[in-house]
């Protein structure tokens, strides 16, 4: 099978489920139609996050062991079922159960299928294949805008969520018929060898988190995604708030950052191919921090409003992409499935709490804050070394360019 049809499965799969992160596009027309207020209908997305976030670790392991395009159609039917139960919410319990949790486990149970499966068919691309594969539910948000506010202006925001549930539907399940796995015996495409130091050890979720690397890699992933999701997920308000921008000039700043956090996710992933996913998670931690400390302290205009929100948007998106593949390589590729789960969980609950330094905080002392944690990431790097499993996995001499 062609490699690049599971690339191509991959990227329709991702973009589907990344339109989750339109989810604000809801918010006001369900207000209106329901009288419900706005803190119980930003709780759907919280809901869907988690869920999503926590299913990863049984949807890792499941396909791991029956493969992914199974599960990944599973999730794709799960999810299409969610929204179109959603449609006949009423009440903002049914919206939590419908949209929230089915939707959120059908979300769940999908994102891993097609980035485990990449990996494994690419194993001299990891990072770039990696990147374009989450480079789609990057861009899922921006691609669906459009789509969804057509819907509820003429439909309404109830059967919306129907026709949207089908589009899912239709093509996350159209897309996981591309998704295999490859051969036992496939042969490695292209200069591996250049890949080492990776491990070619197959560690199972019990063994990973055994070994230290696991925790240093699980606590960089979450400051950074912390970081992130702080910047991102307040944009517009960090835009009126502290560069005293009107509400349209800040909201500019939405496709901005979904630009460069797409670009950031292939970008990035690119280049820890060629100098190490150590040294791009180096890099792109200084940057982050670096760029937080000036949010903070230095002076926000628009220009350095977009700047900024930029920068971080691009490191973001290269933490997406790279922590699939140091987990391929430090962990082998058998298993990518289940330990990837695991590590996500970093993710998951990164998104909960970002929001919550940011209420207990101004916006400049939570800039400051998160830059100290990406700070701390940078020196927990420091100490990260390839786990060795047995004598075998030992003998591999350290490469220098990839450390």
């Amino acid at each position: 099978m062609n490699r690049w049809f599971v690339v191509l499965g991959a990227i329709i799969i991702q973009i589907n489920l990344g339109a989750v992160y339109a989810w604000s596009l809801f918010n006001t027309p369900l207000i209106e139609k329901f009288g419900w207020d706005r803190e119980g209908v930003v709780f759907t997305f919280s809901i869907t996050i988690a869920v999503f976030a926590f299913v990863t670790i049984f949807a890792g392991r499941l396909q791991d062991r029956i493969g992914p395009r199974w599960v990944a159609t599973a999730g794709g039917v799960f999810l299409g079922i969610g929204l179109l139960l959603a449609s006949q919410a009423t009440t903002l319990t049914q919206l939590y159960i419908f949209y929230g949790v089915i939707g959120g486990i059908g979300i769940g149970l999908t994102y891993v299928c097609p980035l485990s499966a990449c990996v494994k068919w690419f194993p001299d691309k990891r990072g770039l294949i990696s990147g374009i594969a989450v480079a789609g539910f990057g861009l899922g948000g921006l691609i669906f805008k459009p789509i969804i506010n057509l819907f509820i202006a003429n439909v309404g925001v109830s059967q919306s969520f129907f026709y949207i549930g089908l589009i899912y539907f239709v093509c996350v399940v159209a897309g996981a018929q591309l998704l295999r796995n490859p051969p036992a015996s496939e042969p490695a495409t292209g200069s591996v060898q250049n890949l080492i130091r990776s491990n070619d050890a197959q560690f199972s979720p019990k063994e990973m988190v055994k070994t230290t690397p696991f925790y240093l890699l699980w606590f960089m992933f979450l400051f950074g995604s912390m970081a992130g999701l702080m910047v991102i997920s307040f944009a517009v308000d960090i835009g009126v708030e502290v560069a005293a921008l009107t509400v349209e000039r800040a909201a500019n700043a939405v496709m901005v950052i979904a630009l460069f956090n797409a670009g950031g996710r292939i970008v990035l992933g690119n280049i820890s191919d060629r100098f190490g996913r150590k040294n791009t998670l180096m890099f792109v931690y200084g940057l982050t921090a670096v760029t937080l400390f000036y949010m903070s302290l230095g002076v926000m205009n628009y220009p350095m409003f977009l700047v900024t929100v930029s920068v971080i948007g691009f490191c973001f998106g290269g933490f997406l992409s790279l922590y699939p593949s140091i987990t391929a390589d430090y962990y082998g590729t058998r298993n990518m499935g289940s330990n990837y789960g695991l590590m996500y969980q970093a993710y998951g609950i990164s998104a909960f709490a970002g929001p919550f330094i940011v209420g207990m905080l101004p916006f400049t002392s939570a800039f400051f804050v998160a830059a100290l944690f990406c700070v701390l990431a940078l020196v927990l790097a420091r100490f990260v070394v390839v786990p060795v499993k047995s004598e075998k996995a030992a003998v591999y001499k350290e490469n220098p360019v990839h450390e």
